[in-house]
């Protein structure tokens, strides 16, 4: 009988879900009862278990597994004793390393019982490196059968993850159909209107949180299902919002069942990858849907906006939908208390905002967009209830003229690049030819072919762009229809609300303010709606408008104002337009100017505490444009 180890004695145990399949011979108590008789009649009287359920032999960082060899670091353990090799692991290379390194240098005795391997007779372990290899074969083979069987499921529309989505369960009755879970779904269901409602995914975690709703592993692991379901949660309510983003993600919970998102690259490999989006496999309509497709195409339109917290706390929901008309750019909020008592709530293109000279201001007050969206929206909301076949006519006569000229001119570019990719189809040719009869170098011809290549690839890009816009421009016709069951969905527009706002509104289009007399501005907007973009109604009858105020004749500056002797400068002009540089003005009133004449180009212009500005307007002028980069002044006479 062998003598009784000093120290410990650990009976290692594991079974994966792929042993499963291989009957009861592998499974854990069968294990434990071998070992049980094995240490017992061989004299190791204080065994201790080790056991790892439903852990991959590919996998090292199993749990169990890693305590083992915390307390073999530890020096509690003498002795390590499986029922056969692949219980240690699958990979030759580090059941390898473990058996023939790290167990002799400890002092552990390895006993692989079924194998009849012990460390302690050197002529039974000479064969243990091919065992290994053959484990490790079996894992590979057996993955390579997983991958293909789920596979052919993925391809056959059938879900492949072994869990339903959180929001689903399984269906009782056919264990592959997904029901929806009303507890879970009514979450999900609240979260995409959060996300209407202007709230990030962090804000919307917070709010979870708070009202102490289980995670979605929590919940799961609660009835039974998850990857997570026999796990302690530290916090069972604890939402992230990463976690808010991944449900924002799923199309799967418009109904639809989407496979092959990701993918391992080996084996080996534990962790799953991010496939492109092409390569994944849609079926539509597989199960019942738990929101529907304008929500969740709403959601991904306001997740591409990051709106940042203002001081008052929160973002102004109208970010990211207002764009300049010339430029293209998106207008930039300016929000918030200016530190003298003043609130300012305003947009301005980002371009103009960044000292560019490639745009001009396009400046707009937030009260004055809400107030035509919701003038806008209202009256469009009447007209097409009371006008319904009219409206809709209206609409796709809008549609088909912005359609047909964005068509015809998208036709054009697509056969233009098309003449191209054929000419250098061509061209490639004749150069191969040239080389081949020597009068092109190898030097030259590679560089004209990669040339040409390139230019090509890049074609080929554009190719596929022009085709899914004009694709995607003749699907356009069928949307009047979800435009007026958005309208339906309310019963008053008396205030803009921000689900309101993301679920109409597409973009609004700032143009730049014109002027009409001294000081006085136009300015046009125009807001697309989604689903049928700008349109304009028929023109209501004309009614009398209130004139427009005059403007002062004067405006207010102290008598003993040091900018006195530029208005006296400019009373004694007779040219209609009179051009200063920074330099010259401060000669006129004996003094320099102050920072903000250098920073703001609203100093230049008439206002309350603006006195210099005030002084131009009652000398009779205008401030025609302001050169901020160059300093320079320009002023004409007012009409």
């Amino acid at each position: 009988m062998t003598r009784q180890p000093e120290k410990d004695t650990a009976i290692y145990t594991r079974l994966s879900r792929d042993d499963e399949l291989q009957g009861d011979s592998n499974s854990i108590i069968h294990q434990k009862e071998l070992l049980s008789k094995y240490a017992a009649d061989h004299g190791f009287r204080n065994p201790r278990f080790f056991v790892d359920d439903g852990f991959s032999g590919t996998n090292f960082q199993r749990p169990a597994f890693q305590q083992m060899l915390s307390e073999i670091e530890e020096g509690k353990i003498g002795t390590v004793i499986v029922k056969d090799m692949s219980r240690l692991g699958r990979d030759y290379l580090k059941v390898g390393f473990y058996t023939e390194i790290f167990f002799p240098q400890k002092g552990v005795r390895f006993i692989a019982v079924n194998n009849g391997i012990d460390s302690e007779n050197q002529q039974e372990t000479d064969f243990t490196p091919f065992l290994n290899i053959m484990n490790e074969w079996f894992a590979r083979d057996t993955s390579k059968k997983v991958r293909a069987i789920k596979r052919a499921q993925g391809m056959a529309g059938k879900h492949t993850a072994v869990h339903p989505l959180y929001g689903y369960k399984k269906d009782p009755d056919n264990p592959e159909k997904w029901l929806i879970d009303d507890e879970a779904a009514e979450v999900v269901r609240r979260i995409f209107r959060m996300t209407i409602n202007g709230k990030g995914p962090y804000e919307i975690a917070a709010i979870l949180e708070k009202e102490h709703i289980l995670s979605p592993s929590a919940y799961l692991a609660e009835h039974g299902a998850g990857n997570r379901r026999n796990s302690d949660f530290a916090d069972p309510c604890r939402w992230w919002g990463t976690t808010v983003s991944y449900i924002l993600n799923r199309m799967e919970y418009m109904g639809h069942t989407v496979n092959f998102k990701t993918e391992k690259t080996s084996f080996r490999d534990k962790r799953r990858h991010l496939t492109p989006k092409d390569s994944w496999v849609i079926f539509e309509n597989t199960q019942e849907p738990i929101i529907d497709e304008e929500t969740f195409q709403t959601a991904q339109k306001l997740r591409k906006t990051g709106r940042r917290p203002t001081s008052l706390g929160e973002a102004n929901p109208l970010t990211g939908l207002l764009y300049c008309a010339d430029c293209g750019a998106r207008l930039y909020n300016e929000r918030g208390d200016n530190g003298k008592g003043h609130f300012k709530d305003s947009y301005a293109c980002s371009s103009y905002r960044k000292h560019t000279s490639d745009c001009t201001m396009h400046f707009i007050r937030t009260e004055v967009v809400r107030d035509l969206i919701l003038s806008a929206l209202r009256s469009i909301s009447e007209y097409a209830k009371a006008n319904r076949e009219a409206f809709e006519r209206l609409v796709m006569d809008t549609t088909s003229d912005r359609q047909a000229q964005q068509m015809k001119e998208s036709r054009k570019a697509l056969t233009d690049s098309q003449r191209r990719y054929d000419e250098l189809d061509v061209l490639i040719q004749r150069t191969y030819e040239d080389h081949v009869a020597g009068k092109l170098t190898d030097k030259r011809f590679l560089k004209l072919s990669q040339q040409y290549e390139a230019e090509q690839e890049q074609l080929e890009g554009e190719l596929k762009r022009l085709a899914a816009e004009m694709e995607t421009m003749q699907e356009q016709s069928g949307r009047v229809d979800k435009f007026m069951a958005l309208v339906d969905r309310y019963t008053s527009f008396d205030e803009l609300t921000t689900p309101m706002l993301n679920e109409f509104v597409e973009k609004v289009v700032v143009h730049e303010r014109e002027s009409i007399g001294r000081y006085k501005r136009k300015q046009r907007v125009d807001v697309y709606f989604n689903f049928i973009g700008l349109v304009e109604l028929p023109a209501a009858p004309d009614v009398e408008q209130p004139p427009i105020a005059e403007a002062p004749k004067e405006r207010y500056v102290a008598a003993n104002t040091s900018f006195a002797p530029l208005g006296e400068y400019l009373s004694q002009q007779t040219a209609d337009s009179v051009s200063l540089a920074f330099t010259e003005v401060e000669k006129l009133i004996g003094k320099p100017l102050c920072k903000s004449a250098f920073k703001f180009y609203s100093y230049w212009y008439p206002g309350d505490n603006r006195p210099i500005s005030n002084v131009i307007y009652n000398a009779g002028f205008d401030v025609d444009r302001v050169d901020l980069k160059n300093q320079m002044l320009y002023l004409v006479r007012a009409a």
